[in-house]
């Protein structure tokens, strides 16, 4: 499936969201340190639900741990100065979507290491500043999952 890296996270509630979309898609969660919260925090726990234990979740100390982890997959930086939207991506199976800190999203010293045309962005309306993380990462992995057909979902409808 897909992979969701959180670059030094800081709001437990959001993490805790992200991990139950992760239990909920099949996608592999990736938490970089430095965390502004402990795995063990109780909002991260209300916002993940009973979920923990259906996601595959990964801590890694930094940036460079975490990448050398995914093999060869094809890694996408979000980030509000992205050169290309979100949906203009081709994404495919094992693809990995990286997510700057609520407060100061992908330094440049991050984004430097993707080519453009990996650095993605999600339109907004003029003046605005940037989406809650965790709509940005639903956003971002439904349509990555629409692109190869919801593979491994359950259709209930």
């Amino acid at each position: 499936m897909f992979h969701l890296i959180l670059h030094r996270p800081e709001i437990p509630p959001n993490t805790g969201n992200i991990i139950r979309l992760a239990a909920n898609s099949g996608a592999h969660l990736h938490l970089v340190r430095p965390l502004g919260f402990s795995m063990d925090d109780r909002a991260l726990a209300r916002a993940g639900l009973d979920y923990h234990d259906l996601a595959r979740v990964s801590v890694h100390d930094d940036l460079v741990a975490c990448l050398a982890t995914l093999g060869d997959a094809r890694c996408f930086a979000l980030t509000t100065r992205g050169s290309r939207r979100y949906d203009q991506a081709t994404f495919r199976p094992g693809d990995a979507m990286l997510f700057g800190s609520e407060t100061s999203g992908l330094g440049d010293e991050v984004l430097q290491q993707f080519d453009e045309r990996r650095r993605l962005r999600l339109p907004m309306a003029p003046d605005s500043r940037s989406l809650n993380l965790s709509n940005a990462v639903a956003v971002v992995l439904f349509e990555a999952w629409r692109q190869i057909d919801f593979a491994g979902s359950v259709d209930r409808g």
